[in-house]
């Protein structure tokens, strides 16, 4: 019987190890010798958790996707503002963005079990429908498709964070560079994204429009 999340602290060394593996070496490359050894645990005692390295891999993309939501917040009344907020995650935490970027790479929608379905799926699904409100409410341009609103912001919001090769070494000078990439990043999305025009009228509720996780 696999025990249950939280049930033992074994199982969270095991994610956090498990996530350092994936970030530096990807799906395919990852060992679960050295994951069981960095979590300080035995093979058999992983698999007690995880019946395969593809569910520990959507197990720890679960866990990142939440860490996200959390630290960036999708408001969809003001689209510049989170993309801001992405950049920021992301240029701090770059082997985050490896982390995901393996499972595009590697994983097909389906591949192996993952928690709660298919924690990728759900998030992208739960975000367009909030930017679809936003578009009913008169704050986005409706003849965007929100799932292109999506990945353009994500793309324009992420795209510093895999280029560590033109930061400057000097810690000053990369903290400045990376403000002025966060306002080129946010100034794009204003443009791209500009509140619609014409308000329609709308019964949509201010609370549904909320950011959420």
């Amino acid at each position: 019987m696999t025990p249950p999340p939280g049930a033992d602290s074994t199982r969270d060394r095991i994610v956090a190890a498990a996530t350092a593996e994936f970030a530096r070496h990807g799906i395919a490359g990852a060992r679960v010798e050295r994951i069981a050894k960095a979590a300080r645990t035995s093979k058999e005692r992983l698999y007690a958790y995880f019946r395969s390295k593809e569910e520990l891999y959507a197990t720890v993309a679960a866990a990142e996707l939440t860490a996200v939501a959390e630290a960036t917040r999708l408001d969809p009344t003001d689209l510049p503002a989170y993309a801001g907020r992405l950049h920021d995650y992301f240029s701090a935490h770059p082997d985050r963005l490896r982390l995901m970027s393996w499972g595009r790479l590697e994983l097909t929608p389906g591949d192996g079990p993952a928690p709660d379905g298919d924690p990728v799926g759900a998030t992208v699904r739960h975000k367009t429908e909030q930017l679809r409100l936003a578009q009913r409410a008169g704050h986005l341009d409706p003849s965007w498709d929100p799932l292109d609103v999506l990945v353009l912001l994500n793309q324009l919001a992420t795209s510093w964070a895999g280029q560590s090769e033109l930061l400057p070494a000097d810690e000053e000078q990369r903290t400045a560079f990376l403000a002025a990439r966060r306002a080129a990043v946010v100034t794009a999305v204003q443009r791209l994204f500009p509140a619609s025009p014409a308000s329609p009228p709308s019964t949509t509720s201010p609370a549904s429009l909320a950011p959420q996780d």
